[in-house]
């Protein structure tokens, strides 16, 4: 047996014999991307004190990574398919372990931010490339268990990201929060090496560079007036994004249908599992990630949690996920696609709703049903929606499909936490004007309504202020307290309701079990028996 396996996955006559050792690798290489998004939740306060960062500036520490990371998934996915789906999933790895040692060492605001892009790019080959070899590898009849092992670990991620990055704040600066990548990006890079089987797709005739291009342009322009609109106003650049988005949108339309060998077949979104099971992950992580990236705020700066105690209160979610993995595994391939992506849906706009109860004497114990049910809905709704995604191509446009995956579950998450965190600003910023507004001064006022960090550290500088004093700083603590838990619920409510409508949406588009769709010519009976094997869809 040799030790590096050479023989690609499209010449073996038979399932590679070490499948289910080369998914650890697959859903560690995951692990890795996603926790590099959600560990900053939680390290994002050393990185304000110590870097001095404005809103703005911890807006696109966090961001940075996530504009790459959208726009690129598409073209390097089909990338990845035309030369190596191995070779993209290593040298992604090196590309984000890269960015981390970056990250860790810098201590300057613009190269952490670079630090970031860099991260962002590397995730970008490696998720499309982890979906891509896992369809490869495993046969139809394991393929569903594979990929809800896939979508458990996404859930894991969530929890594990604050969780780690919490116990190393508890004795190290936040650049061990990016170092930490780099131990998991070596283990990952080995084993691939040993253990992923080399595979490309066939026959797959030269990249449409033109639409890959027209991909990027219009996803990343969307992600960044997304990002930047609600937050800090809609000004020339984020209403100049929005344009290019919306033409590069079109104008990647028409080139895809009069292309004959598109970046990807937008007729796709004609076939209603396909764009249902898309809606589905977009609506989801808009959502989900939305509520967890406030729900966290609010545990750290009203209940006073610090980085590990925080990681490990949501560690019932990462339980939850599953939870529902398992159940999803059981009842997909008898109740089919639609009921059990729709309940999933359902159960998580509950989980929304129930924010809206917060108020600012909400305990931990409050959260903990949101939690659990959000995690519980990840794990059943995400894995069936994704496997009848990956269904909807053929062999030679696995990586595509892997980046249209993605696209939409890093679109819906980038959405959530920027609409609903603009929402949660200007919600806090109006409750606050209402009950401290004429009792600080102008300066202060302003500080205290950028965040509710910053609305603690005026109440801190009050307490020590002799004309202030701590009966004045506890009011104001007060204020800031119940502004926040206002803006959650509100925002909650809001977000739920957008939730609600995205499940009627999601439910109506996808079609029920006896619905049969048309993949292409060559490919439609396998893409549909596997989807019929698989799912029940």
């Amino acid at each position: 047996m040799p030790l590096f396996p050479n023989t690609p996955v499209e010449k073996m006559t038979e399932p590679y014999h070490r499948r289910w050792w080369a998914l650890l690798v697959l859903c560690l290489s995951l692990l890795i991307v996603v926790m590099a998004n959600t560990s900053l939740i939680v390290a994002a306060p050393d990185m304000t004190k110590d870097l001095g960062l404005s809103s703005s500036d911890l807006q696109w520490v966090i961001d940075g990574y996530t504009v790459p990371y959208a726009a690129l998934m598409l073209v390097l996915g089909a990338i990845g398919d035309k030369y190596s789906r191995r070779g993209a999933l290593v040298l992604g790895l090196l590309i984000f372990a890269g960015g981390s040692v970056m990250g860790g060492l810098v201590d300057e605001t613009n190269l952490v931010i670079t630090a970031r892009a860099i991260m962002g790019v590397g995730a970008a080959v490696v998720m499309p490339a982890t979906l891509s070899l896992l369809v490869a590898i495993f046969p139809r009849a394991e393929r569903a268990k594979a990929i809800t092992a896939w979508s458990a670990t996404s859930g894991l991620a969530i929890a594990a990201g604050p969780l780690t990055a919490g116990w190393l704040l508890e004795n190290h600066a936040w650049g061990s929060t990016f170092l930490m990548n780099v131990p998991l990006a070596v283990l990952g890079v080995v084993g691939a090496l040993l253990l992923v089987p080399p595979s490309k797709a066939e026959d797959m005739g030269r990249i449409d560079y033109v639409g890959g291009l027209l991909s990027i342009v219009s996803v990343g322009s969307l992600v960044y007036a997304t990002i930047e609109g609600p937050h800090f106003g809609w000004g020339t650049g984020p209403i100049t994004a929005a344009v290019v988005a919306g033409v590069g949108l079109l104008a990647f339309v028409a080139w895809e249908l009069k292309h004959p060998n598109p970046m990807l077949n937008v007729r796709k979104f004609a076939e209603r599992p396909f764009s249902g099971s898309m809606l589905a992950v977009l609506f989801f992580f808009f959502g989900t990630f939305g509520s967890i990236y406030y729900s966290t705020q609010f545990l750290q700066f009203v209940l006073g949690y610090d980085a590990l105690e925080t990681g490990i209160r949501l560690l019932p979610l990462a339980g939850a996920v599953f939870v529902g993995a398992a159940v999803t595994g059981k009842l997909a391939p008898k109740l089919g696609v639609k009921t059990v992506v729709g309940s999933g849906m359902v159960i998580g706009t509950v989980g929304v709703f129930l924010l809206t109860r917060i108020d600012s004497g909400s305990a931990y114990t409050d959260f903990l049903a949101p939690l659990l049910l959000l995690g519980f809905a990840i794990g059943l709704s995400l894995s069936p929606a994704t496997d009848t995604i990956m269904g909807s191509f053929p062999e030679s446009e696995l990586g595509v499909g892997g980046g249209a995956n993605d696209t939409a579950l890093e679109l819906g998450a980038s959405l959530g936490i920027a609409i609903l965190g603009s929402l949660l600003a200007t919600s806090y910023k109006d409750k606050l004007t209402d009950l401290a507004g004429g009792h600080l001064p102008a300066e202060a006022m302003d500080v205290a309504k950028d965040s509710v960090g910053g609305g603690i550290a005026v109440a801190e500088q009050v307490a020590k202020n002799p004309q202030g004093g701590a009966e004045q700083a506890q009011t104001l603590l007060g204020a800031v307290h119940e502004s926040f838990a206002h803006a959650i619920a509100h925002t909650s409510l809001i977000g739920g309701i957008i939730m609600a409508v995205g499940t009627l949406i999601v439910v109506a588009v996808l079609p029920g079990r006896g619905h049969t769709t048309r993949h292409g010519e060559e490919e439609a009976t396998p893409a549909t028996e596997e989807q019929a094997e698989t799912m029940g869809a």
